[in-house]
């Protein structure tokens, strides 16, 4: 069977879980074979090979760490060149979209970026991606050489098919770019004990509604109790209610989970492109009128102040 190329998102040989979902897409139209970039791949590698991983190509190197996307997207041209994959998976953050294109750019293929799932087609895999503010749903596929596609976290299930996962070294020769980006310094990321924001499989969002930074506290414990993430909106962002790192939307990030809970939002074009493709959507808004109902799997029409606090009540109550 053809093999498929998937990048691994990890922390120090730690798999995060976008790698898994995308073994997951990648055993619909091959063999996944892992590219575990720097330290760490002897520990990854059982985890890897739980989920469909029939081989781990492995490349350490400090250039993985000290330099900017351009290392990576040297190993991953040397991957595709030893492999001639059927395809090449690539988690859809923004790191992982800057390489998926200097990677197509390279191999002379093209690329498709953001997509929610992967199929196997018969003329090479078929990529769907949700868009106009989830109003179109559309399935495409490269035509011209090895298909590059980014992926967005919470696009497919993550199962376990247990394979090999058999440890490979991959031999890298960095060209001149690849030390172009030196990274000089790093700050470790405070952390809420909360999920990373576009990897939770459940988000609880506020807006201009809630009226203050002091009233985030409502949709903080709505999330604590339901284990989710907190997300933002522009408007509330803009005003300094909550850290731009956690706005949802065109200009900030773009989320796909399971559950989407919009708090005071009004559901702007701005706001629904960065959440529209989650599996299922509830808003609290006061306006009835408000576009984000139109979105929207289930409405709730009244004052979050009142019903938000209803809401964390229940589901701690249904938990305890």
């Amino acid at each position: 069977m053809a093999e498929v190329l998937v990048l691994v998102d990890h922390v120090d040989g730690a798999v995060r879980k976008p790698t898994l979902e995308l073994l997951t897409l990648a055993r619909r139209i091959g063999d996944p074979v892992a590219v575990h970039l720097g330290a760490g791949a002897d520990s990854a590698a059982p985890v890897l090979a739980e989920h469909g991983a029939v081989k781990v190509l492995a490349a350490d190197a400090p250039e993985f760490a000290d330099y900017l996307v351009v290392p990576k997207v040297d190993a991953l041209q040397a991957a595709a060149a030893a492999v001639s994959p059927v395809a090449v998976l690539v988690p859809s953050s923004a790191e992982g979209k800057e390489i998926a294109a200097r990677l197509a750019l390279r191999l002379g293929s093209g690329i498709i970026t953001d997509a929610v799932d992967v199929a196997a087609g018969d003329e090479g895999p078929v990529a769907t991606q949700s868009v106009f503010a989830a109003a179109f749903t559309t399935r495409s596929r490269v035509t011209r050489g090895i298909p590059v596609i980014t992926v967005k976290p919470n696009s497919a299930p993550v199962e376990a098919a247990p394979a090999a996962g058999t440890v490979e070294p991959l031999e890298v020769a960095f060209g001149e770019l690849a030390t172009g980006t030196k990274v000089v310094s790093r700050t470790p990321r405070q952390s809420t004990g909360r999920p990373e924001l576009t990897e939770a499989a459940i988000v609880v969002s506020g807006g201009r509604g809630v009226n203050g930074a002091e009233n985030f506290s409502l949709i903080e414990e709505l999330a604590d109790s339901l284990g989710a993430a907190v997300g933002a909106s522009r408007a509330a962002v803009d005003a300094g209610w909550y850290p731009h790192s956690n706005q949802v939307g065109q200009t900030g990030k773009s989320v796909s989970p399971q559950l989407y809970i919009a708090n005071g939002i009004s559901g702007a074009i701005q706001h629904r492109a960065g959440m529209q493709t989650s599996k299922t959507i509830v808003a609290v808004n006061k306006d009835a009128e408000a576009p984000i109902f139109d979105l929207v799997d289930y409405g709730v029409v009244g004052d979050l102040f009142q019903v938000v606090p209803q809401l964390t009540a229940e589901v701690k109550a249904r938990k305890g």
